[in-house]
């Protein structure tokens, strides 16, 4: 049975040399080789046959191609679908041997001799089926016995195992030579595929996938590129066939799925789309959020699309509404009218608008192309400087597209999608014209109440196709980087127009200003509007810069106090944060806001109030850019600790407790002005937000003066609010009391006080490890050691740690300042 003696092909001696007679022969070595090998060759074989069905196609799609009776994609030339089906099967069977045998070589390498004698009997048992098989074959097959030439003696060095293992090794090689060369060719390829899909020109971006793929049969991105340029040339089937070779290829293949959704989408078939997209967020956990937007548009389509059938089957009916929305627009498409003809045509329509019928047929008639596109209304819509017929035909349209996008949001995609439409809004938010202003706002305000709506606007301001969302979506959907059509600065330009345009309702003092500061922060809620601004900070911090120079007096100030919120929730951010504070002219405008608050602090509390929540926020950016800045801002909320106002006390108190520690000059000032006093009383009545500013002051001004330090003992006699703070279960708290704590026992006869209570047993603990933070140790360390120095009478110090006082004085001599609560920015 030895396969020296039968001179069989490659194939079936790799099959016999799982036997035990041979295997048992080969090393350790040349039993991984032939794991490798058969991996070898089922990578090869997949790559010259047509790929494998994909195991896990979802809503059981047919397992070989989804169109029926379409030849399967790089089938080779003169190969019928038959053949190519005959192919398939037969790479099936052999890749199943090839897995059945190294299992058996693994089986047989077991160190468990169940294992390795279960696997040496399956071993005789296919042998024995392969010796019939062949003998089957061989009395099947008729021989022509003409001797052209005679057999050439084999060999007996190629007969060994060990040399045709080494045969096999070095075409394993080749192989995988050959295979790296054509990666690189494919890489190239694909590249320019990608470059001309960028230029739109996707026909071509074709031909380079097609010749990439040539090269590498089973490079998965070269079919997804393909996919997505078919979907751009509406041949969705192909797409859908391209999408399943690329999970062929990779069952886990994100960008597959997401263009086989689309293409699904497109063809209407919303169950099979809706599962593509549920696949994506199985396959990755981060892309949730899109996959959420992609089911809601599934969800919308699905919905258009039964709305437009049962509209015209409405319209077929005659229903009147129907048929004069239909008559309506074929009047309005009428070219070179007079503007009051379309006005008045336009006046009808909107009220013809009642329910969803008239709507969708609105929709599926071009009544947005019909209206925008009109030269006429085009002209009164951009024109700069209106007569009075050309606000009429403004206010008539913006009417209209509220009637017509009125709890549609099929209606309102296609309105923001529509160029022309997108592009004036900004310019006519902006309008002189106050009834012009008004039914822009209302339309806006309109589309922007649901999410979709608001994420809708913030991506089509000429943003449809410059890639401005974040990295992984933006690698997800495209797999390459390529130049956008849309310049930055244009984005920038229109983006800076609408915050500009919304920001101008700050002059309006009825509820118009609440209405559109309202609309902006919903806007600044959305990641992408976020991600705009922190790439054009110096225009919109000019435009911020510009509202924190208004008079509280003349401006809406619940319309100011959410635009200044929404500056304190963009401040949270690390960049942002230091772009604000770079900027001299924004923060000399937060100042000046401030002093003319405090003018009338009961008439401006709420304005002061979300003001001091933004300085908290700028004051985490240390060092600060100016000391003469915060010196000043230091000052200014010295003065705010008079206020009867608990909300203003505690900010304020917040805003000092990172400011101080920036000028000597300063905590001096402080103490002089009795802020000593006033964070003693807030520890005693405050709550743990006050206590953390409150102790930190503290705990700043005992490090820098002794004045400071008298005036706490004087107010905390028996030390009962700091030990009190001591034994709590706040690490701020405790970190911080401890480092005053310890700066008051370099006071005089101090320490002595303290004997008859149990500060030492609590400093221990802290300090030997009872506390989580480094920080809150070593103060406590600090505050023992200069405890056992100041009074000898403390012998558990001795006694426990007798090197203590000496090596904590001599390390950290001053303490470590805790950050309370503030640490992290607020959200306002």
């Amino acid at each position: 049975m030895h396969w020296e003696k039968r001179g069989w092909p490659a194939f079936k001696v790799l099959s016999l040399l799982s036997g035990p007679r041979t295997l048992r022969q080969v090393n350790s070595h040349h039993s991984a080789f032939l794991r490798e090998l058969c991996l070898s060759w089922k990578d090869t074989l997949a790559i010259s046959q047509p790929a494998p069905p994909h195991p896990h196609y979802i809503d059981k799609a047919p397992q070989t191609s989804p169109i029926s009776g379409l030849v399967p994609p790089n089938c080779p030339p003169g190969i019928c679908p038959t053949m190519a089906d005959d192919q398939e099967k037969d790479l099936q069977k052999f890749l199943k041997n090839v897995d059945e045998i190294t299992t058996l070589i693994q089986e047989l390498n077991s160190d468990d001799p169940v294992i390795q004698q279960k696997a040496v009997h399956q071993t005789e048992k296919r042998l024995m089926l392969m010796e019939e098989a062949q003998e089957e074959d061989e009395c099947r097959t008729t021989l022509n016995k003409t001797m052209i030439s005679p057999p050439q003696a084999a060999n007996a060095d190629e007969l060994k195992p060990e040399a045709f293992l080494a045969s096999v090794e070095k075409d394993a090689k080749e192989r995988a030579k050959r295979r790296r060369e054509n990666k690189v060719l494919a890489d190239a390829l694909k590249e320019q595929g990608n470059k001309a899909f960028a230029k739109g020109d996707y026909e071509t971006a074709i031909l380079h996938y097609n010749e990439g793929l040539d090269k590498m049969k089973d490079m998965k991105v070269l079919y997804t590129n393909r996919a997505q340029a078919y979907i751009k040339l509406g041949d969705y089937q192909k797409a859908l066939v391209d999408c399943d070779w690329a999970l062929k290829c990779d069952e886990k293949c994100t960008k597959a799925y997401f263009h086989m959704g689309k293409a699904h989408l497109a063809l209407k078939n919303y169950s099979m789309s809706r599962q593509c997209y549920q696949k994506i967020s199985e396959i990755n956990s981060k892309l949730q959020t899109q996959v959420k937007e992609y089911l809601h548009q599934v969800d919308l389509q699905e919905k258009a699309d039964f709305q437009e059938k049962e509209a015209h089957e409405l319209l077929d009916l005659g229903k009147n509404t129907a048929v004069t929305t239909k008559n309506l627009l074929e009047t309005l498409s009428k070219p070179d009218q007079t503007p009051l003809f379309y006005a008045g045509g336009m006046e009808i329509l909107t009220d013809v608008m009642k329910d969803c019928t008239e709507q969708t047929l609105f929709r599926t008639h071009n009544g947005f192309s019909i209206i925008s596109d009109n030269e006429v209304i085009r002209r009164c819509l951009s024109i700069a400087e209106k007569d009075m017929i050309e606000e009429t035909v403004c206010v008539t349209v913006l009417k209209l597209w509220q009637a017509v996008c009125s709890e549609n949001e099929e209606n309102q995609r296609l309105l923001v999608l529509h160029p022309n439409i997108v592009r004036l809004l900004p310019s006519l938010l902006t309008s002189k014209v106050m009834a012009i202003q008004q039914q822009s706002l209302a339309l806006l305000l309109q589309v922007t109440q649901t999410e979709h709506g608001r994420s809708l606007v913030i991506s089509h301001l000429d943003m449809t196709r410059c890639r401005l969302l974040p990295g992984l979506l933006a690698e997800f959907l495209f797999g390459y980087t390529g130049s956008c059509k849309t310049t930055h600065s244009q984005v920038s330009m229109d983006f800076c127009r609408l915050l500009e345009a919304l920001l101008s309702f700050l002059d309006f003092s009825d509820k118009k200003a609440s209405t559109a500061i309202g609309l902006l922060t919903d806007l600044a809620l959305e990641e992408r509007f976020q991600v705009w601004f922190q790439a054009n900070l110096p225009d919109a911090l000019f435009a911020f810069t510009g509202v924190l120079k208004r008079d509280p007096m003349v401006t809406n100030s619940s319309a100011l106090c959410r635009c200044i919120a929404i500056m304190g929730n963009l401040s949270a951010e690390p960049a942002t944060r230091r772009h604000m504070l770079a900027c001299d002219e924004f923060r000399d405008a937060c100042l000046g806001l401030l002093a003319r608050c405090k003018d009338d602090m009961d008439l401006y509390r709420e304005v002061t109030y979300t003001l001091l929540g933004l300085m908290m926020n700028l004051c985490l950016q240390v060092p600060f850019v100016s000391e003469v800045w915060a010196v000043e801002l230091s000052r200014r909320c010295l003065s705010l600790l008079n206020s009867q106002d608990g909300g203003i006390l505690t900010r304020a108190a917040g805003v000092l407790s990172r400011t101080l520690s920036s000028s000597q000059k300063i905590i001096k000032e402080a103490v002089r002005a009795g802020v000593v006093k006033k964070m003693i009383k807030f520890l005693k009545t405050g709550g743990q937000t006050a206590s953390h500013y409150a102790i930190k002051i503290l705990a700043v001004c005992t490090n820098s003066y002794c004045e400071a330090r008298e005036e706490v003992i004087r107010l905390d006699k028996k030390f009962s609010v700091l030990l009190k703070l001591l034994t709590s279960e706040d690490e701020i708290l405790m970190g911080n009391a401890a480092l005053c704590l310890g700066n008051c026992m370099e006071v005089p006869n101090v320490a002595s006080s303290l004997l008859k209570t149990d500060v030492v047993q609590v400093l221990l603990k802290l300090a030997g490890g009872d506390s989580r933070e480094t920080a809150v140790q070593l103060n406590a360390g600090i505050a023992l050691g200069k405890l056992c120095t100041a009074e000898p009478r403390a012998p558990p110090c001795h006694s426990n740690f007798p090197f203590l006082p000496r090596v904590m004085g001599l390390m950290f001599p001053a303490g470590f300042c805790l950050e309370g609560d503030g640490s992290e920015a607020w959200h306002l």
